[in-house]
């Protein structure tokens, strides 16, 4: 009799030890293959996120190279080396700002204070390429009331986003035309702009970075403000570039240096994927939670098939006796006993991929579920310092500020394919052919005439 129709008789007499083993084989690919599967669906979530967000790169002043090198000015980047970079394959959209002094001319008035009391219509403007990119734009806090924004497609027109309390007191409206003048509050340099766009900023707090009246400041163009303050070149003192995939940052960085070389020096590059992260935090967490209870089931699972056959090989001593007193060779008992755990092994597979993707999808929701409400709740909690401060007396953590419209992700879909399958077969049955190692070398040393005479 050959040995794979000994391996199906040992099976179907012995059901009790077959059942357990078989059970025992089910319970191993369901916990692994539910830790492949929200694994992968993790993974999936967490590139959707990183393709729908992207990352943005800032580029700034570096002061701890300003300060080491006794500078008192910021250095300043030319907008056609910003535009280089910004060429790249790996960049999804980009923008740079400069600003400097500008006043309201033809008896337009400011809602606010002036920037200085010397020139009372005195004010910021802020010359940028792509408005829409500005963080506050971008996570929803002002919002364009009229108009449309400034995009690259205005780059050297003479534009300008006033805000709401500005038009009103002036009594303006998209399309109209209003002058403004140099930093210069005595100086005679004046240019004529057309209000693209009214927005809404809903803060009355005076600006802590620049000292500005939050309704008093103005959006143009960085090649119209230039001109307006007599610039040969168009300069930027920052500049940010969203990225398509946060993962080619260093490419990216790479490519940066070689295309602006010096113009860089003064200047640091940095990601800030704080968006992203805040995002896929549970996921994260989630997904190694998974991954160590699958290593854990697989672990002391192949541990109870071990202590399983091994218990088998005692009890069927005399079977393997008279199998090698009759000629039989020891490979082959070895080779039953693989077969039998394979055969399981293959059939639990199969049983476990019929409802596992159900049961993952519900365990794996709810365990990102918890995450994500658990991550909120400390998002909510976060809470900016009283007006007038800067909240370190408060300990107020500025880097926990969270992030507009980048709430944790809370849903995953378990999607069950050939390749997740493939990889639980590929563990179900390593852990099958691992688990009959100790037992199979315990086969390798028995002597059929120690067992025949003495019984062991």
């Amino acid at each position: 009799m050959n040995f794979l129709k000994r391996a199906a008789l040992s099976l179907w007499s012995r059901k009790a030890r077959t059942l357990l083993t078989f059970s025992t084989l089910v319970v191993i690919s369901v916990m692994v293959l539910a830790g492949v599967l929200i694994k992968d669906a993790t993974a999936r979530a967490s590139d959707a996120a990183r393709q729908k967000i992207g990352a943005e790169v800032g580029l700034d002043v570096d002061m701890d190279a300003l300060a080491s090198s006794g500078q008192l000015q910021a250095p300043q980047i030319r907008t056609d080396t910003v535009d280089r970079i910004g060429r790249s394959p790996l960049v999804r959209k980009y923008t740079y700002q400069s600003f400097d002094g500008a006043s309201l001319k033809g008896g337009l008035k400011l809602p606010g204070k002036p920037l200085y009391p010397e020139g009372p219509t005195s004010t910021l403007a802020f010359g940028v390429l792509d408005s829409s990119l500005q963080p506050d734009f971008a996570s929803g806090t002002w919002k364009l009331l009229s108009g449309r924004p400034i995009t690259g497609a205005d780059r050297d027109r003479n534009v300008v986003l006033i805000e709401e309390r500005l038009a009103r007191k002036n009594n303006l409206k998209t399309g109209d035309r209003i002058t403004l003048g140099e930093n210069d509050p005595k100086g005679r340099r004046t240019a004529e702009f057309t209000v693209q766009g009214v927005y809404r900023d809903p803060s009355d707090e005076q600006d802590p970075e620049y000292g500005l009246d939050p309704a008093n400041r103005l959006f143009v163009t960085a090649g119209a403000l230039s001109r307006l303050n007599g610039e040969q070149e168009t300069i930027a003192r920052s500049a940010s570039f969203q990225l398509r995939d946060p993962a080619a940052f260093e490419q990216f960085k790479k490519e940066a240096e070689e295309a602006a070389g010096d113009a860089l020096d003064g200047f640091a590059l940095g990601i800030n994927d704080k968006a992203l992260r805040q995002m896929t935090g549970p996921l994260s967490s989630v997904a190694g939670t998974a991954t160590a209870a699958m290593w854990l089931i697989g672990i002391a699972g192949a541990a109870v098939l071990a202590l399983l056959a091994m218990l088998a090989v005692k009890q069927r001593r005399t079977e393997f006796g008279v199998l090698l007193a009759l000629g039989e060779r020891k490979g082959k008992l070895v080779a039953q006993q693989v077969v039998e755990v394979l055969v399981l092994a293959v059939l639990a597979v199969g049983l476990s991929s019929l409802f596992a993707q159900t049961l993952t999808e519900r365990a794996g929701n709810a365990l990102v579920r918890g995450e994500a409400s658990a991550a909120q709740r400390k998002l909510d909690a976060w809470q900016p310092p009283p007006p007038g401060s800067t909240g370190l007396q408060e300990g107020t953590d500025w880097d926990a500020e969270p992030v507009a419209d980048a709430d944790p992700i809370d849903r995953i879909t378990v999607r069950l394919d050939d390749g997740a399958l493939a990889t639980v077969a590929g563990l179900g049955l390593a852990t099958g052919l691992l688990a009959t190692a100790l037992p199979a070398a315990s086969v390798l040393r028995l002597s059929p005439r120690s067992i025949l005479s003495k019984g062991k």
